[in-house]
């Protein structure tokens, strides 16, 4: 992918497996460093911890970090993850068998950022006292939290953004996550989420014929043609991953982080979604096809629609879903009733076998909670945790002050990381404001790195205790 700025593409040589001794191979991870505003000696590094992508692409999308890079007088550098991107551990055979995935884990990545600071810093002229203030948007959110959590020596705090570090079993209701995707649809347009509630019924019902598969693969343009049940399904889980991808990317401008769009596009899907109760299977999947093709095709360079993807190439699927099939273990679900999908149970069981017959390897359910503390992070310090209330991430997200030091910032307006992406026109007032905030912990955790001294955040309340910081 090419780079839009004029940053240093880089390899370092980490350890395959950091907390064994027999594996004593090392493969070449590559970072990106931008120096051009860093304030030699000392001046402060921020660390982009990588996630389930090519590092370019987070790059291009994490404008937050090169607007302030000046302020802050900041070295920039964004670390690619183990077996994404070029990072690839064992080459082409990395994804050949899971004796190879065997070292995809959160914990093996948090070891090659804190090496790889670790080296910067020994090896960097002027970078030795450099405070290092990790960030991360998404599974990189979750990863700059855990990075300050498991190594405090290393990065002395972190802003981790619409990080779902609680979306794991007995932490959060599963269904929370389809609410919230059905609120946004439900809040952009007239029937807009009970229309879609309503389509897997009349799906259902259209493609229960040889004519109407056929009809289906031509209404919604379909690169490969519906054939029998099987593919049904399939395609209604496109319909649905696609509703979710809109919730995630409702930006209030133009974008292209998983597909172009237009701006607030789940308003621009929900004027095809207006019907009255008494309208036809055919006309609602009519309308729900012209929804599909806002997200799919609003360039209108699509020839075709591919059920098997709904956003960009530089995310690693494949990866994720080991990842997911081994400890980011995220129970879903939903009813029918307070969300607009079908019903479906969280069925750990059967996600096992999914996943041993996909990889040879069973999930640990509560692996998450123990080596990350789960609900129990009191003991930790230094964390800025920001969520936005469209996004359906914040359900597992941390919404409320924890300690004086972990402190939510909830930007009401805000869709997937909107706050660690460029400043734009029309962004909401909320996302300003949590952009100055989170500017102002960074220049205290700087402050305090430098001077060794310690200072009770001036935005916390003691006597509001839990009570989250909601931005106007």
């Amino acid at each position: 992918m090419h780079l839009l700025h004029r940053a240093k593409d880089c390899q370092t040589r980490s350890e395959i497996d950091h907390f064994g001794f027999l594996e004593n191979g090392t493969f070449k991870q590559r970072y990106l460093v931008a120096d051009d505003y860093w304030e030699q000696p000392g001046g402060p590094i921020l660390f982009y911890t990588g996630n389930e992508g090519d590092i370019a692409w987070f790059c291009n999308n994490t404008g937050f970090m090169w607007e302030i890079a000046e302020e802050l007088g900041a070295m920039l550098v964004f670390a690619e993850h183990r077996y994404y991107g070029e990072s690839l551990p064992f080459g082409e055979d990395s994804y050949s068998d899971s004796k190879h995935l065997n070292y995809l884990t959160s914990e093996q990545a948090l070891a090659d950022f804190a090496v790889l600071i670790h080296s910067l810093k020994s090896s960097v002229r002027g970078a030795q006292n450099s405070p290092v203030i990790a960030l991360g948007g998404s599974y990189g959110g979750m990863l700059s939290a855990w990075l300050r959590m498991k190594y405090p020596n290393i990065v002395v705090g972190a802003l981790a953004s619409s990080a779902p570090i609680w979306q794991f079993p007995g932490m959060v209701p599963c269904g929370d996550y389809y609410k919230i995707v059905t609120k946004d649809f439900a809040n952009s347009g007239h029937n807009c989420d009970i229309n879609i509630r309503r389509s897997w019924t009349a799906i259902n019902n259209v493609s229960s014929t040889v004519p109407g598969l056929q009809w289906l693969s031509e209404e919604f343009s379909l690169c490969s043609p519906l054939k029998n049940q099987n593919d049904v399904l399939v395609f209604k889980n496109w319909l649905q991953e696609t509703w979710v991808s809109l919730a995630m990317v409702d930006y209030p401008y133009e974008a292209n982080f998983l597909q172009p769009l237009p701006p607030w596009p789940i308003q621009e899907v929900c004027k095809y979604l207006t019907f009255e109760s008494s309208v036809s299977d055919y006309h609602l999947l009519h309308g729900v096809s012209q929804a599909a093709n806002v997200y799919y095709n609003h360039t209108g360079g699509t020839s075709c629609l591919n059920t098997s993807q709904t956003a960009t190439g530089s995310l690693g699927f494949l990866g994720w879903f080991y990842q997911a099939c081994t400890e980011m273990v995220m129970p879903m679900c939903t009813d029918g009733v307070h969300d607009m999908f079908e019903p479906e149970e969280w069925n750990f069981q059967a996600f096992s076998e999914e996943c041993y017959g996909m990889f040879g390897v069973r999930p640990r359910a509560d692996w998450a909670e123990t080596v990350y503390g789960g609900k129990e992070v009191k003991a930790h310090s230094n964390i800025v945790f920001s969520n936005g209330g469209l996004d359906p991430w914040s359900s597992g997200g941390v919404n409320h002050n924890i300690t004086e030091t972990l402190v939510s910032i909830v930007i009401p307006e805000g869709a997937h990381h909107l706050d660690l992406r460029y400043s734009n026109k029309l962004d909401p007032p909320s996302v300003r404001a949590a952009r100055a905030l989170e500017v102002k912990y960074f220049h205290e955790w700087i402050r305090q790195a430098n001077t060794g001294r310690k200072t009770v955040a001036e935005h916390f309340d003691p006597k509001a205790g839990k009570k989250l910081i909601t931005l106007k």
